[in-house]
């Protein structure tokens, strides 16, 4: 099957990751990246979307909300006759996001609770697809740079004022480093250590802390079932140790003190940091078994494997209790992808 993607360009995005994984699965596969041609060709980014597409001639489009720049028009002319999917990664459903999922007919939303707001908005089809682990990208840091050393390490925006509760119990009994964009205009008493991290910067990052800490943008994900950020994802498939929120049936994803561990509130997760860095070798057993999880359940050629055969995650499989020897390195795939 051949597999074009539409999306963002860029080795760190997740499109990348959906390319290398169809690669994986032993589909040819494109990326395409609208964002790139949207921002250099204009008016004309459609119609040179629209004809690198066609010379690939797909038989399956992935599409992420970033196709939408091209316009209603030329995305239906591109899809006419295609099988295709839109898989969307963020929380909450914007009008262009539901002009696009109304256009593909039939998508896959990383939160489960968006599931019911998208068919309620008229989506024929709404699956469920975590995002997961990509093996050539998400890999452990042999080392890290010593301003890195930590206590416990987050990585994420600052724009959400619902972290800092989190952020600020943590910081109150560890060394608290925090990364990411948006941080200019947060408290002051919130320990920000530097600006946005990715790819091999990012593993040394989580190499560095020994704890990486998950905490969720917006209040009403704290009670959303199974919904887990990427942050998870990119954080055991680098051998880290997480801590992340807990939310209802997230252990159909990650077990507790087997693969990460999960706090109920900010004072839980002050009490589970202090508990855990007390314990380095169990510590450093969680995390290996986390990473071999992940790399074993949850990556994204097994999430692609469900969306090409139409069919979402299942959530009735409970992690899995196998104990997997962790593979220590992943090879660089070195392959290019299509962009302008």
């Amino acid at each position: 099957m051949r597999v074009a993607v539409l999306g963002a360009g860029g080795q760190h995005k997740t499109e990348a990751s959906i390319v290398r994984a169809a690669r994986a699965l032993g589909h040819p596969s494109r990326l395409v990246d609208v964002v790139g041609w949207s921002r250099y060709a204009g008016p004309l980014a459609g119609r040179a979307v629209r004809l690198i597409t066609d010379a690939f001639a797909p038989d399956f489009v992935v599409l992420t909300r970033h196709a939408i720049r091209l316009g209603e028009p030329t995305l239906r002319a591109l899809l006419r006759d295609r099988e295709r999917a839109f898989w969307y990664f963020d929380f909450h459903p914007k009008t262009a996001v539901l002009a696009l999922a109304r256009l593909a007919e039939r998508m896959y939303v990383t939160s489960l609770s968006e599931v019911d707001t998208f068919r309620a908005a008229g989506i024929p089809s709404v699956g469920f697809l975590p995002q997961g682990v990509d093996p050539d990208q998400d890999q452990l840091s042999a080392t890290h740079r010593p301003g890195d050393a930590c206590d416990v390490s987050f990585v994420g925006s600052g724009q959400y004022p619902h972290r800092y509760a989190v952020l600020r119990a943590v910081a109150a009994v560890a060394r608290l480093q925090i990364r990411g964009p948006f941080w200019a205009a947060a408290p002051r008493d919130l320990p920000v250590a530097g600006g946005p991290v990715h790819g091999r910067r990012l593993a040394e990052v989580i190499r560095g802390a020994a704890i990486s800490l998950g905490a969720n943008a917006h209040a009403e994900q704290d009670g959303a079932r199974a919904s887990a950020s990427n942050r998870m994802w990119k954080v055991l498939g680098a051998g880290g140790f997480y801590l992340g929120p807990r939310v209802p049936d997230i252990e159909r994803l990650a077990a507790g003190g087997r693969h990460c561990a999960w706090y109920g509130s900010p004072a839980d997760a002050a009490a589970q940091a202090q508990y855990y860095l007390a314990r380095p070798e169990e510590r450093a057993m969680i995390a290996a078994a986390g990473r071999a999880h992940a790399l074993e359940h949850h990556t994204y050629a097994r999430r692609l494997e469900l969306l090409l055969a139409g069919r979402a995650y299942d959530l009735d499989q409970p992690a899995s209790d196998e104990r997997v020897v962790p593979e220590l390195e992943h090879p660089d795939s070195g392959q290019a992808l299509d962009r302008p």
